[in-house]
C-alpha cells in the first residue's frame, strides 16, 4: 500500500492513520465506525483494483456473521461514502463494480511532510465531520429560512454541498417498475436451490399485488440467475427503474431473507434489511419483505389486495417445502417434470389441507394435462374444476385459483362466469403476467375480441418480457386476427430470444400458411417437430405438420404423417380437435365434424376456439357445424 512504511495513507484532503485507526480530513479527525474503516483500508491496499465482495467478506466480517454480510456491507459503504462526501453515481473516491465489488479510484500517496515515527499534526479543536449532509439537518433548514430560503437551497443543490443532491435523491426514491432478481441461496447445498427459487417467486407474487407498480415476472427474472451482467444493463433489458437483489438462508426451521433495493441505472444502493422467521411463519415473512420493498419504492400494497389473511397463518413446514418443490419441477415444463410436480403438490395437500396454493397449482397441472398428452380431457377436466373450487374454498383471495377456475368454466362453456373469474383474478393480482396472458389468450382471443386480446397479451409481455410462451402466443393472436405480417414479425422476435423454442416455429408456420407461403410453413413445422422428445410430449406439433402438408396440396405426405399420429395415439392422448383441423384441410368434412363432436363431448379445452378458428372455415356452412356452435353457447 502506498505510504505503508509510515502507517499513513493520503488521498485528496483525507489521511488514513493505520496505527491509530483514524481517518482525518485536513487534520481533523473524522468519526468512522470500525467496519467502514476496515473496508477503506482494504480498498486502499488494492488501490486501482477491484476488491470483490468475497474479499471484503473475508477481511472485514467474521465467519460467524456471514448471514448479515449483504446488509453490513451496504451499511458500511453508505457510512464510508458519507464520511468522504462521495456518491455512487458520480464517485470521486470509491467506484462500484456492478455485482462484483468496489474500486478505489483517487490518487493515493504517502504524506510528504511526515517521516517514520513522527506524530501526526495536532488537530485544531473542531466538531467531528461525520455529520449527515447539511440539508438533512433541521438547523440547516432554519438557517436557510433566515438567510433567504430558496436562494440558499438553490445554491446548495447547484454546488451539491456536502452531497445534498445525492442525500435527497436517495431519500425520495419513487419508482414505477422493479425487478426482483433470483435470491442467492446461502445454504451451500445444491439440493436447496428450489427453496431460494421459491422464495424469489413468492416475493415477486406479493409485490405484483400492488396497483401502481410494474413488477417483472418470474420467468424473465430467472433469466438472470447466476449472471454477471451489470445491473444497469439488466435494467435496460427489462425496462425497469429499480432492482431488488438479496439472499435467502435456511437453517433447520429458521429462514432468513436479506434484501436490498438498488437504483438500477447507476447501481446505487438505497436500502437493505434482513428478516428472519420460523419456517412455519414463512408466509408472513414473505409478506413483510414485500411490504417493506413496496414502501421503499414509493408504492404500497393495495389494502383490497392484501394477502394478510392467508399469508399470516402458519403453514406446515413440510407442506410448504413440498409445494416449492412442485413449483420448481412445474417450471421446467417437460413431460417428466410436470408429472413429478403433481406428486409434490399432492404431498403438500396431504401434509396441510388448509394451505390453498397447492390446490391451485395441481388444478393448473390437470388443466394442461391433456395438452401434454398426459391425460384425456375426460380424466383431467373434472379434477381441475374440483381442485380450483377447493383452492377458492380454502382462500378466496388467491388470484391463481380464480384464474384456473375460469379455465374450468370455459370447459363448461359458461362464458360470462368465466370472464367474471378472470376479472376477479386481475383485481386480486393486477400485476400477474400469467393472469393477463390467460385472460387474453384463453378467453378474449377465441371469442374474436382481438383488440382486447392483443392489449392483454402486450401487458403480459411488459410484465414478463423474456417469457417465450407469451411472446410466441402473441404471434398466434396476431394470426387469429389475420394480421399475418405482425404475426411473422412477433414470432421472429421470439426466435431471437431462443432459436430453438418450438412453439414459435409452430406459430410462425401458421402465419406463413396464412400468406400462402406453404414451403416456408412446412419448413417451420418440421423444425417444431425436430426434437423427438418434444414431438412425443406434444402430439399437436405432428398433427399440425400433417395439416401443413395438406394445405400445401401434398396429400400423400399428410396421410403419411397422420399414420404417425395414429401410432402415437397408442401411447399418449391425441386431441380430436387437432384431427379435425387435418381432415378439414384434406376436404373430408364428415370425418372433421365427427372429430369435433368427439372433442365437444370430451370437453377438449380447444373447443372454445370453434367460433373463430380459421382452420375450420371450410366447415362453417355445414348444418352440423352450426348445431355445434349453438351448443357452445357463445356470447353474441
Amino acid at each position: 500500500m502506498p505510504g505503508s512504511s509510515t502507517g499513513r495513507v493520503q488521498f485528496g484532503v483525507f489521511e488514513l492513520d493505520l496505527q491509530r485507526g483514524e481517518l482525518r480530513k485536513e487534520g481533523v479527525k473524522v468519526k468512522l465506525q470500525e467496519q467502514p474503516l476496515k473496508v477503506l483500508q482494504v480498498l486502499l491496499e488494492n488501490s486501482g483494483q477491484i476488491v470483490t465482495r468475497e474479499q471484503l467478506r473475508g477481511r472485514v466480517w467474521p465467519a460467524n456473521t456471514f448471514v448479515e454480510f449483504d446488509q453490513g456491507l451496504y451499511s458500511a459503504m453508505t457510512r464510508l461514502r458519507d464520511a468522504l462526501g462521495d456518491s455512487s453515481d458520480s464517485p470521486r473516491f470509491i467506484e462500484t463494480a456492478a455485482r462484483r465489488g468496489y474500486r478505489f479510484i483517487a490518487p493515493v500517496t504517502q504524506p510528504a511532510t511526515l517521516t517514520i515515527g513522527e506524530s501526526s499534526p495536532k488537530a485544531v479543536p473542531a466538531p467531528e465531520t461525520s455529520k449527515p449532509p447539511i440539508f438533512g439537518s433541521w438547523i440547516a433548514i432554519v438557517i436557510a429560512g433566515l438567510l433567504g430560503g430558496a436562494a440558499l437551497l438553490g445554491l446548495i443543490f447547484s454546488l451539491d454541498v456536502l452531497g445534498a443532491r445525492e442525500w435527497l435523491r436517495g431519500r425520495t426514491a419513487s419508482f414505477h417498475s422493479v425487478a426482483v432478481l433470483p435470491l442467492q441461496s446461502l445454504s451451500n447445498d445444491p439440493q436447496q436451490e428450489y427453496f431460494a427459487d421459491g422464495m424469489t417467486d413468492a416475493l415477486i407474487t406479493d409485490l405484483a399485488k400492488t396497483t401502481d407498480l410494474r413488477v417483472i415476472s418470474r420467468t424473465s427474472a430467472m433469466h438472470y440467475k447466476g449472471t454477471l451482467k451489470p445491473l444497469p444493463e439488466i435494467a435496460r433489458e427489462l425496462n425497469v427503474e429499480s432492482v431488488v437483489e438479496g439472499s435467502v438462508q435456511r437453517s433447520g426451521n429458521r429462514v432468513r431473507i436479506t434484501a436490498q433495493l438498488i437504483r438500477a441505472a447507476v447501481d446505487q444502493h438505497l436500502w437493505a434489511e434482513s428478516y428472519e422467521r420460523d419456517l412455519r411463519d414463512v408466509l408472513a415473512l414473505q409478506d413483510d419483505v414485500a411490504h417493506a420493498i413496496a414502501e421503499q419504492v414509493g408504492s404500497k400494497l393495495a389494502q383490497k389486495n392484501s394477502v394478510h389473511g392467508e399469508s399470516r397463518r402458519a403453514v406446515v413446514p413440510e407442506a410448504y417445502e413440498a409445494y416449492l418443490k412442485g413449483q420448481y419441477y412445474w417450471n421446467k415444463r417437460t413431460l417428466e417434470s410436470i408429472k413429478k410436480s403433481a406428486e409434490y403438490f399432492q404431498e403438500a395437500i396431504a401434509r396441510d389441507p388448509h394451505y390453498a396454493p397447492p390446490y391451485a397449482s395441481l388444478a393448473e397441472f390437470y388443466h394442461a394435462a391433456s395438452t401434454y398428452g398426459v391425460l384425456t380431457p375426460e380424466e383431467s377436466y373434472p379434477q381441475a374444476r374440483m381442485l380450483a373450487l377447493k383452492a377458492l374454498e380454502t382462500d378466496s383471495s388467491l388470484a391463481e385459483a380464480h384464474a384456473v377456475y375460469a379455465h374450468a368454466l370455459l370447459n363448461e362453456y359458461d362464458w360470462k362466469a368465466s370472464e367474471n373469474e378472470f376479472r376477479r383474478a386481475l383485481e386480486l393480482n393486477p400485476g400477474s403476467a400469467q393472469v393477463h396472458y390467460w385472460y387474453g389468450f384463453s378467453y378474449l382471443y377465441p371469442l374474436g375480441r382481438y383488440r382486447e386480446a392483443i392489449s392483454e397479451m402486450q401487458q403480459a409481455r411488459q410484465l414478463d418480457p423474456l417469457s417465450l410462451i407469451i411472446n410466441a402466443n402473441l404471434g398466434a393472436v396476431y394470426w387469429g386476427a389475420r394480421q399475418s405480417d405482425q404475426a411473422i414479425e412477433q414470432c421472429r422476435k421470439t426466435l431471437e430470444l431462443d432459436p430453438h423454442f418450438l412453439p414459435a416455429h409452430f406459430n410462425l408456420a401458421w402465419a406463413y400458411q396464412q400468406k400462402g407461403m406453404f414451403d416456408e410453413a412446412i419448413k417451420e413445422m418440421q423444425m417444431a417437430t425436430a426434437d423427438p422428445n418434444d414431438g412425443a410430449v406434444n402430439p399437436q406439433f405432428l398433427t399440425q405438420l400433417a395439416r401443413a402438408y395438406a394445405v400445401a396440396g401434398k396429400k400423400a405426405e399428410a396421410l403419411q404423417m397422420m399414420a404417425k399420429v395414429d401410432q402415437m395415439s397408442k401411447q399418449v392422448y391425441v386431441s380430436a380437435w387437432d384431427r379435425a383441423t387435418i381432415y378439414a384441410a384434406l376436404g373430408e368434412k364428415d370425418r372433421a365434424i365427427a372429430e369435433l363432436q368427439l372433442a365437444y363431448q370430451s370437453h377438449d379445452n380447444r373447443m372454445s376456439f370453434l367460433g373463430t378458428d380459421q382452420r375450420l372455415d371450410a366447415l362453417r356452412s355445414d348444418p352440423r357445424f352450426e348445431t355445434l356452435l349453438r351448443s357452445m353457447n357463445f356470447p353474441q
